[in-house]
């Protein structure tokens, strides 16, 4: 796709980190487009050159009323001039929100469905559905979680960056899987899982990684990595998921609040909210060794907060 990738990373100052001595930067991945922004960009690029180079004019997505991945998917067809449609959970009377408007407006044709068909995306039944009712489509799945949105994320890290510890937030672990893909030997990766329930991200990156890299031995340590004296492996943690994916609390909130006036960072309620929130309470537990250079990775989203704003009756403070 069209879009030049040119990090820009942030310091992070504060007296907890140079207490430890820990050096703490923000990749903005938040920055790199107005529209792909984040992770997106990374899950959506292959899948659409894929889509191109197989002759496909039409691509199908799934996603819920607030779905980043379906704004960028929208945004991103409209730049590559592909068709696109996007296969909503739940009906269109009470979900037509700002960011369905703004893919609506892209170009993408709205195809709501109720939760119960929703639930069978994955079937056989359902592709056939899709191919009668559309024809001819390239699929990509709900948050690009698949081969190519995992390779993708593969290029988020550079080569020469030396950091000791990466924190990723985690919905399908995807992108987490493309980052421990890329990433050194001695590079801990630590997804912050935003799910609520059992920690099944861990298999789920597993099955991805052995999958794609059949060569390659990966380890993902689960949330008893954090019951140890200092994290020392990879691992997907949901320690932090706040009873669930869009669940919000005044802890949370009070958290953002702070967090932005201090670093004038913005972020998004369900993902990076949750992972800053888990990596200054991770530090102040003082589980990341002294003298350790930490990555976090922002991963956008921040199109979803004007819905969550409204939907809730919240006060943007960025």
């Amino acid at each position: 796709m069209k879009i030049n990738y040119n990090p820009i990373i942030q310091k992070l100052s504060s007296s907890l980190f140079e207490e430890q001595n820990l050096l703490v930067d923000v990749l903005r991945l938040d920055l790199i487009h107005p529209e792909i922004s984040g992770n997106k960009w990374f899950k959506l690029k292959l899948n659409l050159e894929k889509a191109k180079a197989l002759n496909f004019k039409t691509v199908i997505t799934f996603g819920g009323a607030f779905s980043n991945h379906i704004a960028a998917t929208a945004s991103a067809c409209k730049l590559e001039g592909i068709n696109c449609i996007g296969i909503i959970r739940g009906e269109e009377s009470q979900n037509l929100n700002s960011t369905l408007l703004k893919a609506k407006q892209d170009g993408m044709l709205l195809h709501f469905v109720d939760r119960g068909t929703y639930s069978k995306k994955t079937e056989v039944s359902f592709a056939n559905y899709l191919l009668k009712t559309f024809g001819d489509y390239y699929l990509i799945p709900e948050g690009g979680n698949n081969d190519e949105g995992v390779l993708g994320c593969a290029e988020i890290l550079k080569t020469e960056w030396d950091y000791d510890f990466i924190f990723i937030a985690c919905g399908t672990a995807a992108t987490y899987a493309g980052v421990l893909a890329s990433a050194k030997t001695n590079q801990t990766v630590v997804g912050i899982n935003v799910l609520k329930g059992e920690n099944l991200l861990v298999n789920d990156a597993l099955n991805k990684l052995q999958s794609i890299f059949t060569t390659k031995k990966f380890v993902i340590n689960g949330n008893e990595e954090l019951e140890k004296l200092q994290i020392e492996n990879s691992c997907i943690t949901n320690n932090y998921c706040f009873n669930g994916y869009a669940n919000l609390t005044n802890e949370l909130i009070e958290f953002k609040n702070k967090f932005e006036k201090e670093f004038n960072i913005p972020l998004d309620y369900i993902y990076t909210n949750k992972l800053f929130y888990a990596v200054f309470d991770i530090i102040n537990k003082n589980k990341i060794r002294p003298n350790s250079k930490v990555l976090i990775i922002h991963s956008g989203g921040l199109q979803g907060n004007k819905g969550f704003e409204e939907r809730y009756h919240l006060m943007p403070t960025l």
